[in-house]
């Protein structure tokens, strides 16, 4: 469903994408992908289809460091540009972004420090807020004027920063299950998880299914799609030479230390300080999803800011339904921001 400012305007069906395999979560621990023996699931003709138009991919520099850039669709059509979460990559929008590129010139970026894109010494928003900016201009997503910005989990987060920022030359924004959290809430949750623990290097696997047979979800969650977990996770391991202290194998993209000693680099920001319109979309059994996160979002949203429940969808909403979530998004940009 749709709310303004706490009234439901519109539901969003949710649309099947079982898995052909048959295989649940409850069938498949201590791992998803294990009962495949390394080969692919089955999957649906829509989603072979999708990933079967390959974006061209890029990377941009910025501030010393190559950041992961996939395109679809011509320059000189309006821009949209799809950010991921923590620990992901651009990939994550490999199956999304094809269903937009008749229309939109479409981008995807990996934040650095994950996916392709180069590891940094230290990480902070402000990089993060330039690394967007810095890609869309690079991707052409400014030649037909305003892009729209859509950022999901972590990455809804230096979306908001750049809203406020840099909304004045955006479209619009919108976080995909974003936890949208006050500051007293923030500082609640810091008290109660307590001291970070020191992180270690990512563990390095012997064998490439081995790595496999180890993808997660994070926030753990069911998944029925496990033809989508399966391609995710294609694109999550990268091959390590030996080295004196390590040995040969297969190993996570993204820096176990680059939460080490990250900033914010500014007083907290949240949607109340956006320069552009404001949308936001939820899975209707995340874990981030109460009336509480629901109410407060729409409290510091820009008055009129729509808020989209996406039924049956967990967390990863682009996971667990793909294609409400493309029929949820072309509806909110066939009729907003006016």
């Amino acid at each position: 469903m749709i709310r303004y400012s706490g009234r439901t305007i519109l539901e969003q069906p949710a649309q099947s994408t079982a898995d052909a395999a048959g295989v649940t979560e409850a069938a498949a621990p201590p791992s998803l992908l294990a009962p495949f023996h390394g080969a692919p699931p089955p999957a649906p003709a829509w989603f072979d289809d999708a990933i079967g138009q390959a974006p061209a991919r890029d990377f941009v520099e910025v501030r010393g460091a190559r950041v992961e850039m996939l395109t679809w669709g011509a320059r000189g059509k309006p821009g949209l540009l799809f950010l991921h979460g923590n620990g992901a990559h651009a990939d994550w929008w490999s199956f999304i972004a094809p269903f937009f590129a008749a229309d939109y010139r479409v981008a995807a970026m990996s934040w650095t420090g994950m996916g392709n894109s180069d590891h940094r010494a230290q990480y902070d928003l402000d990089i993060f807020v330039e690394e967007i900016m810095a890609v869309a201009h690079a991707a052409g997503l400014f030649d037909a004027g305003k892009p729209v910005f859509v950022g999901h989990s972590f990455g809804g987060l230096p979306l908001t920063a750049c809203a406020s920022r840099h909304g004045r030359e955006i479209a619009a924004a919108i976080t995909v299950d974003s936890p949208v959290m006050s500051p007293e809430r923030r500082r609640e949750r810091r008290s109660r998880r307590g001291p970070l623990k020191t992180p270690q290097p990512n563990r390095i696997y012997p064998t490439w299914q081995e790595a496999m047979n180890r993808f997660r979800f994070q926030p753990v969650q069911p998944c029925d799609n496990l033809y989508i977990a399966d391609f995710i996770a294609r694109g999550s391991l990268k091959q390590v030479a030996a080295t004196a202290n390590t040995p040969a194998g297969f190993t996570w993209k993204f820096d176990p230390f680059m939460w080490k000693g990250y900033h914010d680099g500014a007083p907290h920001i949240d949607m109340s300080t956006a320069q552009c319109p404001v949308a936001m979309i939820f899975g209707e059994k995340s874990i981030f999803l109460t009336e509480k996160v629901i109410d407060y979002a729409l409290e510091v949203a820009p008055p009129g800011s729509p808020c989209v429940m996406i039924p049956e969808a967990h967390h990863h909403i682009m996971v667990d339904q793909p294609l409400a979530f493309v029929s949820a998004l072309r509806g909110l940009l066939g009729g907003w921001p006016r």
